[in-house]
């Protein structure tokens, strides 16, 4: 049995444990929330290829003590040469998952990370970014043991991948095959990379001597993205959106994520006035709840400079009230829906002065494109591929334009005092498992950990299936699933504990600065207390 952790000077969880030792390091050598996180996601870069990369995009949510939330948009867009016509001129009918034509938009993470040390700039003296950073290029120069998940991936993906620049000798043995569970993976190119950053300063990501390696290497690989598209890219601070609740206020992120689904789902459950957790009550209503809310993610949201509709709109007590009258407390509303697949990783900090950050960072599908730039180890994400060559599409491709993002960090301030951070990864789950967690753990008063080990569920298609069943992890009540069955949801069993329904957690403050953490059981991660 996997329990809460507990601590009284700080909490770091992640879904691999190296990332979160790197962040609970920092903690421990006096560095604050910012930097812990900064440290964990260079190292989960390192140690969990397969999720994330620092070729990817970044969200966050950082919040101090008696302040609103702050949240950075490090969502990059596509490049300037990525429009229509060339991929109608290169013979496409659809953006390509993988390969060099797939790697179309800018990689904004590393951006978001020096926003974010710049906003915790004015908290004390800052670490150096190298002792930041020193456990990821460790980690990247000694190796890391490959885990369970990153073989399986690896191998179910090996066809799609093995030919794509770069990724056969970065990622598979000399021999080209599958790197087995505990094998040791190196990656000196990589660490290069971050040690450059390290010692030039992570602007050198899009200004410097990696933005030249990274850019001419895509070039030469046959990607759209150039040095121009680098040099012009700046993360976004932004005001997350909110809504309030019976319990607090929750917090996340605003378009071109789908922060809103998140925020709607709980505010429409809500308003159903479940009062017992784990029943039908509670597991049909949050499924209908994302039905009401991904209708109107699927038709509205994308970049917001390109959206019609605001999304805070749909977080109006009046407009929520309606859209609640619209669920049917006893029937499964028809659901055939395209879902929005992806790979990440969350990982959430806070530190002794009480500071909460939650993060999330991804290259979209496992090892994103697959390119691995020449020279760097970096792997360049495939976000781009979201977009549509159909320009009647709201997600159309434009030169510019960010694309659809499912990453969605979330934080909550409690009635009670406490403010937690919470996310996962797992593209279209995010926000039904952020739902799961939140309604059993604040609604339901379950422990946190039993929280995030309990069977979940998710809407919609996984990898390699087109089924858009209810998929229920086999741990569920006989009688429940039963019940669910005759309101007429489609109902598919997967196997306990998988990762298909994602990688969560959870770090959380209380008035009286005790800490709270937990981590998934379906992952290789920890929730490490100070």
């Amino acid at each position: 049995m996997i329990y809460t952790k507990h601590g009284q000077n700080g909490m770091m969880s992640a879904p691999h444990h190296l990332a979160a030792e790197a962040g609970a390091n920092v903690l421990r050598a006096g560095g604050n929330a910012v930097e812990a996180m900064v440290a964990a996601a260079a190292t989960i870069a390192v140690v969990y290829p397969h999720m994330n990369s620092i070729g990817g995009d970044g969200f966050w949510i950082i919040s101090e003590p008696g302040k609103e939330p702050v949240g950075i948009d490090a969502c990059g867009p596509a490049a300037a040469l990525a429009t229509r016509d060339a991929y109608k001129n290169a013979g496409c009918a659809a953006i390509p998952a993988r390969g060099p034509l797939a790697a179309l938009s800018v990689a904004g993470t590393v951006g978001g990370w020096e926003m974010a040390l710049e906003a915790a700039s004015s908290w004390g003296k800052a670490m150096p970014l190298r002792d930041i950073l020193a456990d990821a290029v460790g980690h990247a120069q000694s190796g890391v043991s490959v885990t369970m998940g990153q073989q399986k991936l690896t191998r179910e993906k090996l066809d799609e991948l093995k030919a794509v620049p770069g990724f056969a000798q970065t990622y598979l043995s000399s021999a080209g095959d599958v790197l087995e569970e505990g094998a040791v993976l190196k990656q000196a190119a990589l660490a290069a990379t971050l040690e450059r950053l390290g010692q030039a300063g992570l602007d050198d990501f899009y200004r410097g001597d990696v933005a030249r390696a990274l850019t001419g290497g895509l070039e030469s690989s046959g990607s759209f993205v150039r040095l121009g598209d680098l040099e012009a890219y700046r993360p976004l601070p932004v005001t997350p959106l909110c809504v309030s609740l019976g319990c607090g206020k929750i917090y996340n992120m605003p378009p071109p994520t789908q922060g809103v689904s998140a925020l709607m789902i709980l505010a429409l459950f809500e308003r159903l006035g479940v009062t017992e957790a784990e029943s039908f009550e509670h597991i049909h209503g949050l499924i209908e709840a994302t039905k009401q809310a991904f209708i109107l993610r699927d038709a509205h949201v994308t970049d917001p400079a390109h959206m019609s509709v605001d999304a805070a709109a749909w977080l109006q007590p009046d407009f929520l009230d309606a859209r609640a009258q619209d669920i049917d407390r006893g029937r499964a509303m028809a659901w055939p829906h395209v879902a929005k697949p992806g790979d990440t990783i969350w990982m959430g900090a806070a530190d002794k002065s009480g500071r909460v950050v939650s993060f999330i960072q991804s290259t979209y599908w496992e090892y994103g494109s697959g390119v691995v730039v020449p020279g760097t180890g970096v792997v360049w994400q495939n976000r781009g591929m979201s977009f549509s060559l159909d320009a009647a599409h709201p997600n159309t491709l434009v030169p510019g334009k960010r694309p659809f993002h499912t990453l969605i960090p979330a934080f909550a301030s409690l009635g009670d005092g406490r403010r937690m951070a919470y996310g996962n990864m797992g593209g279209e789950g995010q926000p039904q498992t952020q739902a799961a967690v939140f309604t059993r753990h604040v609604m339901f008063g379950t422990p946190l950990q039993e929280a995030i080990s309990a069977p979940r569920w998710l809407l919609g298609r996984t990898w390699g299936e087109d089924t858009t069943s209810l998929k229920l992890e086999n741990r569920f009540d006989g009688g429940l699933v039963e019940k669910l069955i005759a309101a007429g949801h489609d109902v598919e069993l997967m196997d306990p504990f998988t990762s298909t329904m994602g990688h969560a957690g959870a770090v959380s403050v209380s008035q009286s600065g005790a800490f709270e953490g937990a981590s998934d059981p379906r992952s290789d991660g920890a929730a490490v207390a100070l």
